[in-house]
């Protein structure tokens, strides 16, 4: 009897360790399969954050190019201004010119007291 214990007792360790080894086996192939979905989630973010990285270079890059295309805007409207003020003063000095030409041109006479003219002789032969 001590013996049919004894080999009772053995196969119920044996079975044991059986349901052990299955478990840790289950157990294995769980975090096996959990550490590959964690991979491949990390795999897609780092696809994400590396799309994201060259929209951000990208985004950089137009930038500057904004901030270079203003820069030569403002230069642009200052040379404009620039110009214009320049055609006003033109436009004031030609105005002089001609108003001082056109009085020179206009004889100087006046009458006088008993109705002659009377002016400055200018020789036109001369």
């Amino acid at each position: 009897m001590a013996a049919a214990i004894g080999a009772s007792s053995s196969a119920f360790g044996f079975a044991t360790d059986q349901l052990r080894v299955q478990q840790a086996k289950r157990n294995a192939e769980q975090a096996e399969a959990a550490a590959n979905a964690l991979q491949r989630q990390a795999a897609g973010a780092q696809r994400q954050a590396d799309a994201a990285q060259e929209n951000a270079r990208s985004l950089k890059v137009r930038s500057d190019q904004a901030q270079g295309d203003a820069g030569q805007a403002r230069q642009q409207v200052s040379s404009l201004q620039s110009v214009q003020g320049l055609q006003q003063q033109f436009s004031t000095i030609r105005t002089q010119i001609s108003e001082g030409l056109a009085a020179l041109d206009t004889p100087s006479v006046s009458i006088n007291a008993e109705g002659q003219a009377t002016g400055t002789l200018v020789n036109e032969v001369a």
